[in-house]
């Protein structure tokens, strides 16, 4: 059932004002959060699979098209400043190659061996997961993807905004959130992309939690990219360990991440 190119619940759009689109909009927004909820059991049975695979060096990949490869190389690309990882650890792939992040790519979402070509150039192997994104869920590239990872004994999972698709059937876990037509039919960039974004972040960040790269509820991995980044950090030192501001500025600079510090402050006890 393709719900996802059903027609909208809304009709002559360019006759609404503003404030009736904004509402609209809204309201069609608000289904997302229940959406989501259902599919938390399913998101919890595939990161419990992807934490003990990553702690033995295994790799995440997100791979998708259009709007859901670009949402997959989002959040793949803000988990090293954030979490002081390498890039190597959450890899988004898009089909088109990097310049489809920018502009579409006529015709690369159909090529369903492609995919398996490139994750192989990735040098995939059996501690890897592989997460296909697809909010029809029937994309042949992303299909492609997690067919072959699957037959090749690597954990595959997805996220879809349609139930029973093919993409669901060729993987390990399917998370799908199901959040009903667009307020624009057929655009899935709207709460099908929101609902795909915010499963995104539930991954990753629970994965980096469970890693260890976050204590109480501070990111005291971060990398010191800005000034206001640096004064953050500087701040956590303050807080944990009591040092004036000019002393854990000093050694945030010094050691480059606010868990070296901790570190290094326990080590003198």
């Amino acid at each position: 059932m393709n719900i996802t190119e059903s027609s909208s619940n809304y009709d002559n759009l360019e006759l609404m004002s503003v404030g009736e689109l904004l509402r609209g909009i809204h309201n069609e927004d608000k289904k997302v959060f229940p959406a989501i909820e259902k599919v938390i059991p399913q998101i919890e049975k595939l990161v419990s699979e992807i934490v003990p695979r990553v702690k033995k060096g295994g790799r995440l990949f997100y791979i998708g098209a259009g709007t859901s490869g670009r949402l997959g190389i989002l959040d793949a690309s803000e988990i090293p400043p954030t979490y002081g990882v390498g890039y190597g650890l959450v890899i988004g792939l898009i089909a088109g190659g990097d310049r489809a992040i920018r502009k579409a790519v006529e015709s690369a979402e159909d090529d369903e061996n492609l995919s398996w070509e490139i994750l192989k150039e990735h040098k995939i192997n059996e501690l890897d997961t592989v997460v296909g994104i697809a909010a029809s869920g029937g994309t042949p590239y992303v299909v492609g993807a997690v067919k072959n990872a699957r037959e090749h004994n690597i954990l595959t999972g997805c996220i879809t905004n349609n139930p029973n698709t093919k993409l669901a059937k060729n993987v390990d876990i399917p998370i799908e959130a199901v959040v009903g037509p667009e307020f624009v039919t057929g655009s899935t960039r709207m709460k099908s992309g929101t609902a795909q974004k915010l499963i995104l972040n539930m991954i990753t960040t629970t994965l980096m939690i469970q890693l260890g790269r976050v204590k109480g509820n501070k990111m005291v991995n971060m990398q010191l990219t800005n000034e206001k980044l640096v004064m953050r950090g500087t701040l956590m030192i303050m807080e944990e360990l009591g040092y004036s501001e000019t002393k854990a500025k000093r050694l945030l600079i010094l050691h480059g991440s606010v868990q070296k510090v901790i570190d290094e402050a326990k080590k003198s006890l």
